[in-house]
């Protein structure tokens, strides 16, 4: 009786080749998503050199979030949806007598003199409590960055026919050649110094 065959060997030789590729090709196409921080640079620790200047409370704009998530500006509850404005109009009010070191030629607003009297001395103070949501946070925070933005780009188009937000985003682009980050930079400063970014964050409440 002739002997049974065995069953055909499979070469798995090149089983761990193909298993190598494949990992590869995996970790080469696959994305990983991450969390979009915030751009905020911290101040270095350094001790105090001199006395704080003196800021007048009609200079600070205060904004609070609390734990259920209202918005409370200039302690009164505001919707969301209205911050921007309200941030804006405290920014370009130009509330300092016209004569006056402090006057705001540019500034378009009411010229209130219980608010901000010049952009380089109105603050935002923001405070949210530790219960605060995080959208809710972030929203917020989009929105007054938003009132500072829609202010350089107006002052951008009425200076350099441009908006602020893209000749900026031009010139921190590092394939921008250096002979137009150069004429860019004098102009990004100029309009960051009309409109500067003064955005405080309180401690966070407990309660």
């Amino acid at each position: 009786m002739p002997r049974r065959k065995g069953a055909p060997e499979v070469n798995a030789g090149s089983m761990a080749d193909i298993a190598f590729l494949l990992l590869i090709f995996f970790l080469v196409t696959t994305t990983i998503e991450t969390d979009a921080g915030l751009d905020r640079m911290l101040p270095p620790i350094e001790p105090p050199t001199e006395e704080p200047p003196v800021i007048k409370e009609k200079n600070i704009f205060t904004v609070n979030i609390n734990k259920n998530g209202q918005l409370l500006v200039e302690e009164q509850i505001m919707d969301i949806k209205n911050l921007r404005e309200a941030a804006t109009a405290f920014l370009d009010n130009g509330g300092a007598p016209q004569g006056s070191p402090e006057y705001c030629s540019y500034c378009k607003g009411k010229r209130d003199g219980s608010s901000s009297d010049n952009p380089s001395k109105a603050i935002i103070s923001l405070k949210n409590d530790r219960e605060t949501k995080y959208a809710t946070y972030i929203t917020v925070q989009n929105e007054l960055v938003g009132a500072y933005n829609d202010l350089r780009n107006r002052e951008s188009q009425r200076l350099y026919g441009r908006d602020f937000v893209k000749m900026e985003a031009e010139y921190l682009n590092p394939e921008t050649p250096s002979s137009v980050r150069d004429d860019l930079k004098d102009k990004v400063k100029t309009i960051q110094d009309l409109f500067p970014q003064k955005l405080s964050e309180a401690e966070t409440s407990s309660n």
